[in-house]
């Protein structure tokens, strides 16, 4: 039992649900070993409240674990918390555990890191610019270019433009952005999801994928050409699909992920096909890191309610990832992101 993958998983904000679904953890049966980087009093204190028979243990790798045993790796608070009132005072708290996480990770001492919600709002409040976890694990790691993909509900489904106005992303599409992300997305669906050749299905930009140019010119100027230049490297790569048909059942058993243009081209439709069972995968990043498809949810802090099912599947999928991963080391982050022209 001790030779189980040991998995970070950071509690999150500490106003919101991220103490709640953490202590789900305790009785998960998992193919891995989680550990709860976070404040040891907070976490007891979030049991008391919610009534749950939960021990908490700080965590020795020489110790096998137990069902109904949480094992952490203690972080202290700054302030004293009260479940759904956010304080600047613990912002500092939040990032250290993503800091103590990451060297984890780095060091090999982790196989992977899970992170439960976190609040951008109070982090900023507190004097440091934090536009989200995935940015702060790619500057930290050096990593130029990273791609959000969700997974859940039977899709894996990742992103070209991310958190932009709907004005901005026609701009954003350019030849060389489709490059890396294709390559990205190649890399890790081999080398992290063990998928010998990768099948990679690629929306267009707009309605009905151009209609040959009637409706926009991006599916003929830069996403179809890129498209080529891909399986011409030898990538399984097609498209451009119509965003309204791509993730019907008879197109979709030709691939094994969708690349959307942006946002709310492809995450509706994940949402709605797997919401509270969803996984959020950064891609690119020289380790594993998984994490749930929800907020902080302040409201339901300590109230019995929230459900731990993101975070659970979040586990389980980093689980696999580490399992899945080739024995191949990662190598510069540079190799992924090159493309051979």
């Amino acid at each position: 039992m001790s030779d189980l993958p040991l998995m970070a998983v950071t509690s999150g904000e500490p106003a919101g649900i991220g103490p709640d679904i953490c202590l789900a953890l305790a009785s998960a049966q998992l193919p891995c070993r989680a550990v709860v980087l976070g404040d040891m009093d907070l976490l007891q204190a979030r049991a008391e409240t919610l009534g749950l028979a939960v021990t908490l243990r700080p965590f020795q790798a020489a110790l096998p674990p137990q069902t109904g045993v949480l094992e952490v790796q203690h972080v202290p608070l700054a302030a004293a918390v009260i479940p759904g009132q956010l304080d600047t005072a613990n912002a500092a708290y939040v990032l250290r555990l993503l800091d103590e996480a990451y060297a984890g990770v780095a060091s090999g001492r982790f196989a992977a890191m899970v992170t439960a919600p976190v609040h951008k709002g109070v982090i900023n409040d507190a004097g440091v610019a934090f536009s989200g976890h995935t940015e702060y694990l790619a500057d930290k790691s050096h990593t130029e270019q990273v791609v959000m993909m969700l997974a859940g509900g039977g899709l894996r489904v990742a992103l070209a433009t991310t958190h932009l106005p709907l004005s901005e992303v026609a701009g954003r599409i350019s030849a060389d952005l489709l490059r890396r992300v294709l390559a990205i997305v190649h890399a890790d669906l081999r080398d992290k999801f063990g998928l010998d050749t990768p099948r990679i299905l690629v929306c267009g930009l707009n309605p009905h994928a151009g209609e040959q140019g009637h409706l926009g010119r991006e599916e003929i100027d830069i996403i179809g050409p890129v498209i080529a230049e891909c399986r011409a490297q030898g990538m399984a790569v097609s498209g451009p699909y119509p965003a309204d048909t791509v993730f019907q059942p008879f197109v979709l058993k030709e691939g094994d992920a969708v690349l959307a243009m942006y946002h709310d081209q492809g995450l509706p439709v994940l949402k709605y096909a797997g919401f509270g069972q969803g996984v959020n995968i950064t891609l690119g990043l020289p380790f594993i890191r998984t994490s749930v498809d929800h907020g902080t949810a302040l409201d339901l802090a300590a109230s019995g309610r929230a459900d731990a099912g993101s975070l659970l599947a979040a586990v389980q999928c980093a689980c696999d990832m580490a399992a899945a991963q080739t024995s191949r080391p990662l190598q510069n982050l540079q190799m992924w992101m090159q493309f051979k022209a």
